[in-house]
């Protein structure tokens, strides 16, 4: 549940603010709404296009190849978690100012309106897109379905929210903190993905285990209780890792973090 509402509080919450700045660059521009209602619409539309292919895809494999499938979904997820949280902290406040430019041109006539749905469409097709590829990661790394819709849900309103509150200018909150915690926790989801995608490959003999049982903590905190459960999709938890898993975990989030404050040095 607390994956599905990061991820999805995460992308709803860029998408709102993109949105909201081009409806605040266009304040009281007749037809302007319209044009960026009609591209958040087809962006929406789009996403769920890449969610119903992903689902087609996954029916369409069975026995080892699906261990194979999953690992390559988690990897991918775990890529674009990564990529999204360094591009963010480096391009970010150049992204919003070119939004805003496009916003201000088109209310100044120079530039038309049609460039208002493009821009909206590509915010809520590249948000959602990710928003399914990364919970679709989560499902393959074992969080139940009934979980992540209520966490969705929870996340979708309150990134809609936030990006609304935003907007009127009813909160001034350092987006600066929000990202920066958003962005350890998705770190830590990175990680964790990228562990359970090594230990698909190890079921089917891909990957070598290294150490079959690095330590078992079973009786201390199951991998089946809730909190194990919450761990194990939010870190890639296991009461029995291999010591191949332990490895690609440590690794990734070294990297990712070494990565992410190259970024924000620059």
């Amino acid at each position: 549940m607390l994956s599905a509402l990061i991820i999805v509080f995460r992308e709803v919450l860029e998408m709102s603010m993109v949105l909201g700045m081009l409806f605040a660059a266009t304040k009281g521009v007749l037809g302007c709404k319209k044009w960026i209602g009609a591209g958040a619409l087809m962006g929406v539309m789009g996403a769920l296009t890449v969610a119903i292919f992903m689902e087609k895809l996954e029916s369409s494999v069975e026995g080892a190849g699906e261990f194979i499938f999953n690992a390559v979904v988690l990897s991918i997820a775990s890529m674009l978690l990564a990529w999204t949280v360094i591009w963010m902290s480096k391009h970010g406040r150049e992204m919003s100012q070119r939004i805003q430019q496009v916003g201000a041109s088109v209310a100044e006539g120079s530039t038309p309106m049609v460039s208002l749905m493009i821009v909206s469409f590509a915010a809520v097709m590249r948000e959602g897109s990710e928003a399914v590829f990364f919970l679709f990661g989560a499902l393959q790394a074992g969080e139940d379905k009934a979980s992540m819709l209520t966490g969705g849900i929870f996340g979708l309103f309150a990134g809609a929210g936030l990006g609304f509150l935003l907007y009127l200018g009813l909160v001034r909150i350092p987006m600066k903190y929000i990202f920066d915690v958003m962005g350890a926790l998705l770190m830590l989801l990175a990680a964790g993905m990228a562990s359970q995608a090594a230990n698909n490959l190890v079921l089917v003999d891909i990957l070598p285990p290294l150490i079959d049982t690095l330590w078992d903590s079973s009786g201390i905190l199951s991998e089946d209780s809730f909190l194990g459960s919450v761990l194990h999709v939010m870190v890639g938890y296991s009461d029995r890792p291999s010591g191949m898993q332990m490895i690609v975990f440590v690794l990734t989030l070294g990297f990712v973090f070494w990565l992410y404050q190259r970024a924000r040095a620059k």
